[in-house]
């Protein structure tokens, strides 16, 4: 094995379905397809939809992603795939198929966590990660804060949501004011146009008895709820719901709690340098913040171009790359799909 192995990396863990291959550090192709628009008028990833998406999509992706890369699948020194966690149904397709390609061309194979994924693909980006990290994964299904001594088997959970995931947040709150699906990048648009400080919407467990219970977990369920009451009010009243400022008032408390708490953790864990990551790491406003807070705490930001925080392949062909140079020892080809694989378990 060499030290830049080329690695294939399948992730099938919700709606997309992504290819990726990179020669250790380096990003070759990152091919994604996704079944986002057949799930839109369901207002949210239905999984039997995801599965057949997946199966459909699997082999042209793969293709695609070779010819992107100029290489061939008999060139590949090793398969990494997710393995968990996500949508059971979703992970079987891509698991299967890795075995597939790893029994049929004799290359050692590597089932990898998802979330653990999302923070080796910075390297992609930054080059390797520092050691150790505190890590900010937020997407539709996970809300998480992360220390990471090595990414490739040491995560250790500092923090999680206890409810609603912020991208979750983002979904329902975005169905609520009309907006469509996915709600991330539209509540994003519609809040540029707004006032942030228009509506003081609550912070949750950000109390000073939440602080010390609930230090770094994250709940949002109670905004969510509040939003839907105050939009209800002024339904109630006959009076017109300023979508824009509703948009804006809700990203910012999601934000806030979740830079303030980030930097937090850095501060009280001796660590300079956070990474975030996950598909609400697109946002802009948090990107703006989290770089704010960062700066005048003296910490070093990292966050992927947004192509890289949505799932993707290539995060998946990286971790499974800095496994292979760290010589982690491959995974077996009775390798399961866990969709509560948890986040302290790497590889399968």
């Amino acid at each position: 094995m060499s030290d830049e192995p080329l690695v294939l990396g399948l992730e099938t863990s919700c709606d997309e379905t992504g290819v990726g291959i990179v020669r250790g550090g380096t990003l070759l192709a990152d091919a994604v397809a996704s079944s986002v628009e057949e799930h839109a008028r369901f207002g949210g990833v239905v999984p039997e939809v995801a599965s057949r998406a997946h199966l459909e999509a699997m082999v042209p992706t793969l293709r695609r992603a070779c010819a992107d890369a100029g290489v061939t699948l008999n060139d590949l020194e090793a398969i990494a795939v997710t393995s968990g966690p996500g949508l059971s149904g979703a992970l079987m397709v891509g698991v299967a198929a890795a075995k597939a390609l790893a029994l049929a061309l004799g290359k050692p194979l590597y089932g990898v966590n998802h979330l653990a994924a999302h923070v080796a693909v910075d390297i992609l980006e930054h080059g390797p990660l520092p050691e150790p990290a505190v890590a900010m994964l937020v997407s539709g299904g996970h809300s998480s804060l992360l220390y990471v001594p090595d990414v490739s088997y040491d995560v250790q959970p500092l923090g999680r949501t206890i409810d609603d995931a912020a991208g979750e947040a983002f979904d329902k709150v975005a169905r609520l004011l009309g907006l469509g699906f996915p709600g991330g990048p539209l509540i994003d648009r519609a809040a540029r146009e707004g006032d942030a400080a228009s509506i003081r919407f609550p912070r949750g467990l950000s109390a000073a008895h939440d602080m010390r219970d609930h230090r770094f977990d994250f709940s949002f369920s109670g905004l969510k709820t509040a939003v839907a009451r105050w939009v209800e009010q002024r339904e109630a009243n006959g009076e017109r719901v300023p979508v824009n400022d509703v948009s804006a008032s809700f990203q910012e408390a999601v934000v806030d709690v979740l830079t303030r708490k980030a930097v937090l953790a850095c501060q009280e864990n001796g660590v300079e340098h956070l990474l975030i990551g996950g598909g609400v790491a697109a946002n802009s406003r948090l990107r703006a913040m989290a770089q704010d807070r960062c700066e005048k705490a003296g910490i070093t930001l990292r966050v992927p171009r947004p192509k890289l925080c949505t799932d993707n392949g290539a995060m998946v062909a990286a971790l499974g790359a800095r496994m292979v140079q760290t010589g982690r020892v491959p995974s077996d080809l009775t390798l399961p799909a866990d969709s509560s694989m948890p986040i302290t378990l790497v590889q399968a």
